[in-house]
């Protein structure tokens, strides 16, 4: 199992998960498109990795942007071998007074983000006929629930549909499909969440942190963003269909399957 001469685009990957899993794929031979909505951040982590990587700017919820991206990453690269649907925010608030226009803005990224830049990179890895692989970024919240994150929940729970879906229509080309259903990782994501969760449950910070993010796993720990691209690394480079339409769990046994 190896992603060495393999390419890869990382979506939102300037920064936080998407950046240690682009960061990780380059050690193991991979090249790397940095795919983020800021070129700035996405040239300066394709700096980082030398020659082992390139900055595209990508919106993910812009078809042009995302069909135009992913054929520069052909022209200049040759190929796609790897898809990491990794973009995405986070917009905590109770139901009731959800903003319809956040809970949209939230579901496009995350949702219609995926099936754009999916059914561009398949297209590349149907051409060429030497397999693929699709991999999402879903969260323990693909399983379950939480207060106040109505589309995020409703969101990660549709990336598991989706990849099934794909797994099916891409196995007769060699492509699969699975889900990285992380616990919670400490990037700027959690970090934003920590006040405003505070403020929403009328608890302290430290008690988001340990009653609410963390009271589920076995050791208290936070999931790390070397946990999620070791898993990164094992979907890639999964060379069969014996390994298509699933979703691993990496949560220090938050939920457990």
């Amino acid at each position: 199992m190896s992603v060495n001469n393999k390419v890869a685009i990382v979506t939102g990957a300037a920064s936080g998960i998407g950046k240690r899993i682009a960061e990780v794929y380059a050690a193991n031979g991979a090249t790397v498109a940095i795919a983020d909505m800021n070129l700035d951040g996405a040239n300066a982590t394709a700096k980082e990795l030398g020659g082992k990587a390139i900055g595209v700017k990508m919106d993910v919820t812009n078809e042009q942007e995302v069909e135009d991206g992913v054929a520069r990453v052909v022209r200049d690269l040759g190929q796609v071998d790897i898809l990491v649907s990794n973009a995405g925010i986070q917009i905590v608030n109770p139901i009731v007074s959800f903003a319809y226009a956040d809970w949209k803005k939230l579901m496009s990224i995350h949702v219609d983000g995926a099936f754009l830049t999916t059914r561009a990179c398949l297209k590349n890895m149907y051409a060429r006929g030497k397999g693929g692989s699709i991999i999402y970024m879903g969260s323990v919240h693909s399983k379950e629930a939480s207060k106040l994150k109505a589309p995020y929940v409703t969101a990660k729970h549709g990336l598991i549909g989706l990849a099934k879906v794909v797994a099916k229509e891409g196995a007769e080309h060699g492509v699969r499909a699975n889900v990285i259903c992380p616990g919670f990782v400490r990037t700027p994501l959690v970090e934003k969440q920590i006040p405003e969760q505070a403020k929403e449950l009328g608890i302290s910070e430290d008690d988001v942190i340990k009653k609410v993010m963390l009271k589920d796993t076995v050791d208290g720990e936070f999931t790390t963003v070397d946990d999620v691209a070791a898993c990164a690394l094992f979907f890639a480079g999964f060379e069969s269909n014996a390994l298509t339409g699933q979703s691993i769990v990496v949560s220090h046994g938050w939920f457990m399957q």
